[in-house]
């Protein structure tokens, strides 16, 4: 295969399968249909959408706004927990209890103490996550207070998670983020205190402005902080950050490290925690202790059902995948008339969602093919036994029996393996 060597704009972090690309508006009657029916007997999760950020970060591809002020919030707040009720008294929750829960971004700690407790209560009336095994909550440094840390641990977070990034203020700055190192250090003492089950901290390999100097000292320095967990995230250019659009109007020049050496800068971070005890846990993160759990990757991995609440965020049940209105008006206005606010949806076959759990799987870094072969009767190693026969050629993986295992090298380039196990019509087709 020809591995793509220039970070260029597009997608390159895989998530999902089919293809978002391909889920559409005439499919909206599945999810609807999917939402009245009886829950199948896997495991439940409830994603929450917190679109709200101080700044745009110059990367971001998620759904934010940097300019809604208290009344839109509260329209916002109001919306959300309008669509818990509505999704709670759908037949497809059953009587399952929530495994997992996610307040995702944009950044939920954007959210001051009262308005958190005030969205919480709402949601309460209508769902109850005591159950959940993991309650995770994205924060960024500058949006948090001694006082909301406590307050985040009080409604039931036991994995926060925060966005450092970097630790270079220069490189915070150029690339949008709102915070800068400062905050960082004066805010972790007060997580560390609250005594969350298990705090990550996220890092991007190749900001603009990355260098070999910055990289060492960004990783010394996450280091120093000992997370139980540290995401590494190589830097991409998915079609709407800033970056990107600059880029496609031909403004600038792509800023952006290239795919070798965010490799060599990830390799070498992953070996600096691994001096320090920690072990791999997906291409992406590495943890303290063997007992860091990610309930929320590995559910959605197996799959899962997850509802989606708030603009524009995605979800599946019963066999449909969905995503809500990404416009405002939409999402608001049909929630204050009492409708769900489904946008798209697209229904995947038996083999989709094979080709889904199997490459999500694989970001773990193995595969044991006796799983697929009990759940889904196929022998995954003689489906694809021409790609797995190039990757080994390449040294990027090994099969023993069973076990497909990524080495180091393929691990670090996962992403770009996986749409060989992609269908014919979905090969080479926009992402997103």
């Amino acid at each position: 295969m020809a591995e793509s060597t220039k970070t260029d704009v597009g997608s390159y972090f895989i998530s999902n399968y089919p293809p978002f690309s391909q889920w559409s508006t005439d499919h909206v009657p599945e999810i609807e249909a999917a939402m009245a029916s009886p829950p199948a007997d896997v495991p439940l999760g409830l994603y929450l959408h917190i679109p709200f950020c101080r700044k745009r970060c110059k990367f971001c591809y998620f759904k934010v706004f940097t300019d809604k002020n208290a009344e839109n919030i509260e329209r916002y707040l109001a919306a959300l927990s309008r669509e818990i009720e509505l999704v709670s008294q759908q037949p497809v929750m059953g009587e399952r209890p929530f495994r997992f829960v996610y307040f995702g971004g944009g950044t939920p700690s954007y959210l001051s103490s009262r308005q958190l407790n005030r969205l919480v209560d709402r949601l309460r009336a209508n769902i109850d996550w005591s159950l959940a095994e993991e309650v995770t909550f994205e924060c960024e440094p500058g949006t948090l207070s001694e006082a909301k840390v406590n307050t985040l641990r009080e409604i039931g977070v036991t994995r926060l998670s925060l966005g450092v990034e970097h630790f270079t203020d220069a490189i915070l700055e150029a690339n949008g983020r709102a915070h800068l190192s400062a905050e960082v250090y004066k805010v972790y003492p007060w997580i560390q205190a609250a005594g969350f089950d298990s705090v990550n901290i996220d890092l991007i390999a190749g900001m603009v402005g990355e260098t070999w100097e910055t990289w060492r000292d960004a990783v010394k320095k996450a280091l120093d902080m000992a997370p139980d967990s540290v995401t590494i995230y190589q830097m991409e250019l998915p079609f709407n950050t800033v970056y990107s659009k600059d880029i496609l109007g031909g403004q600038i020049e792509t800023p952006v490290a290239d795919w070798p050496l965010k490799r060599e800068w990830v390799d070498w971070a992953f070996d600096q925690f691994t001096e320090q005890g920690y072990s791999v846990s997906s291409a992406y993160t590495m943890v303290k202790t063997p007992d860091v759990k990610f309930s929320y990757r590995d559910n959605l991995w197996r799959g899962s059902d997850l509802l989606a609440t708030g603009i524009a965020s995605f979800g599946h049940v019963g066999g449909v995948h969905y995503q809500n209105h990404p416009e405002w008006e939409e999402y608001c206005g049909n929630l204050e008339e009492g409708k769900l606010p489904l946008a798209r949806a697209l229904t995947i076959t038996d083999h989709q969602a094979l080709v889904r759990e199997m490459i999500l799987q694989l970001k773990k870094g193995w595969l044991d093919a006796g799983y697929f072969r009990d759940k889904f009767g196929v022998e995954i190693t003689s489906l694809w036994e021409g790609a797995w026969k190039e990757f080994t050629d390449h040294g990027w993986l090994t099969v023993n029996g069973d076990r497909i295992e990524l080495t180091r090298a393929g691990l670090l380039r996962v992403d770009g393996l996986l749409p060989a196990f992609f269908e014919a019509e979905h090969q080479g087709v926009r992402y997103t």
